[in-house]
């Protein structure tokens, strides 16, 4: 019996490179490696005392069992996503393990429970610890680094990026501060993380998330943004993008962050903004209710830097900040009055920043009974030819910080300013001049960088203000 053998036929090379590719591709969808979001690696900090949302990519209808101290959470992917919750912890120094075990299995390994908190803003956040010349160095920052050997404080770097549209994964990583990472950490989130940690004795970690050069309008949604006549026109652009663009940073650096729990935010931000004074009072409590909705979190503590005196910045931005603090609820406003360069827009003192935004958050976020503000105008009255400057935060008293009170002017009502004499009376300030006889309105440190040393007896500055603005 004679058996014929059929010729094999062999398909040309590029169909079945195709072939073999798509087998690839089906084998890989097949076993899809689980991933988590880049929040969740080696050096995590997980905000304690809430649910806590752990979640990433795997191949649909895949089990995922996610393990950390002591919990154990179980899901199925779906459209190639999953998530888990875990519940409320307490703070935890001790070094814990995140298992995600799906087809593949995940292990991240230094994780700890702290508190969280954003550092968002311009450069004055952006700027780093260590030398970045042709930046002035940071004062005291080789001490500070030397002795930076804090394995409780981790910071999470957001890339720098941009995205017409919200983004889900903010393609970071965490670090842990020693004094060979110190000076690659934001200079006010380094100090802020160091003197809540001291005062708290719980875990704490910084998302870091800074733009140096960004309005603030970078920063908020595009959906708050369209409530603002302003902005409401621009909203649909085309691309090219660039960091000043509505919304880019808001999509690509900040909304990837907003299903992770927090304890709060610090910003510094607004030099972007200082020809816009006007339109900040609006748009930065606009960015202040659209973080807060974004997180879902309610009313966490938003506390923010006043601008520093600089010949670059006016004092309409710093009127702004002023007014946003007084109309925003659960806000603190850090007065860096002393703390400027009349002649840098980056000053030098860091320390001073966060230190002061860690008294505030011990006052807000952990109701610690001190005091964490500067002086703030709150109102006027005349009496005969002197004006009386009422204030808050004054309960230990009001300090002339290097002799006699410098920074105040007085106007009768043609609004025509002149230098005055301020004297203070028990928790006022006297203020007059023998050039005016009927005074109506007083300002204090209205200048770009103005000379002004009004301090309460905690030595923190009092903010500048005038009582003439009868504009909303």
């Amino acid at each position: 019996m004679t058996v014929k053998s059929k010729k094999l036929r062999i398909a040309p090379f590029h169909i079945r490179s195709g072939l073999l590719f798509s087998l690839l591709l089906l084998t890989f969808a097949a076993h899809a490696e689980v991933k988590p979001n880049s929040l969740f690696a080696d050096n995590c900090v997980l905000q304690r005392g809430v649910r806590v949302p752990v979640w990433g990519t795997a191949t649909s209808g895949e089990k995922i069992t996610v393990t950390f101290a002591g919990q154990t959470a179980t899901t199925i992917a779906t459209n190639g996503l999953w998530k888990v919750w875990l519940e409320p912890m307490q703070a935890d120094a001790t070094p814990q393990t995140l298992t995600i075990q799906g087809d593949t299995t995940c292990t991240f390994t230094n994780l700890l429970v702290g508190d969280v908190w954003v550092a968002s803003g311009q450069s004055n956040m952006e700027r780093q610890l260590g030398p970045r010349p042709p930046q002035p160095e940071i004062i005291g920052w080789r001490e500070a680094a030397a002795t930076a050997n804090f394995p409780d404080i981790h910071e999470f770097y957001v890339p720098e990026h941009l995205s017409a549209t919200p983004t889900t994964d903010a393609g970071g990583n965490w670090v842990v501060c020693s004094p060979q990472t110190a000076p690659d950490f934001s200079a006010v989130g380094f100090f802020f993380a160091r003197a809540l940690h001291q005062a708290e004795k719980v875990p704490v970690g910084i998302l870091f998330s800074a733009w140096g050069g960004t309005p603030a309008e970078s920063w908020t949604s595009a959906s708050a943004l369209k409530t603002m006549n302003d902005f409401r026109p621009q909203i649909l652009w085309n691309p090219p993008y660039n960091a000043a663009s509505l919304a880019v940073l808001y999509n690509a650096m900040i909304a990837p962050l907003q299903a992770f729990p927090i304890k709060g935010v610090i910003w510094y931000q607004g030099e972007s903004n200082c020809d816009r004074g006007r339109q900040y009072r609006e748009l930065f409590p606009l960015l202040i209710d659209d973080w807060r909705q974004g997180w879902g979190l309610g009313d966490f503590p938003f506390l923010f830097v006043q601008i520093a005196p600089s010949k670059y910045w006016t004092p309409e931005i710093r009127e702004a900040q002023l007014l946003t603090l007084k109309k925003t609820k659960n806000t603190a406003m850090i007065g860096t009055a002393d703390i400027g360069d009349a002649n840098d827009m980056h000053p030098a003192q860091k320390a001073p920043v966060g230190e002061r935004l860690a008294l505030a958050a011990r006052a807000l976020a952990y109701g610690e009974k001190i005091e964490y503000s500067g002086p703030l105008f709150k109102k006027m009255k005349i009496e005969g030819d002197r004006a009386v400057i009422s204030f808050t935060h004054t309960d230990g008293g009001l300090v002339a910080n290097g002799g006699e009170l410098r920074g105040f002017t007085i106007a009768s009502a043609d609004k025509k300013f002149v230098p005055a004499k301020a004297e203070i009376k028990g928790k006022t300030v006297v203020v007059w001049s023998d050039e005016i006889k009927l005074p109506a309105a007083v300002r204090y440190g209205w200048a770009k960088a103005p000379d002004v040393n009004l301090f309460n007896e905690e030595g923190l500055p009092a903010s500048p203000f005038r009582t003439d603005d009868e504009q909303p």
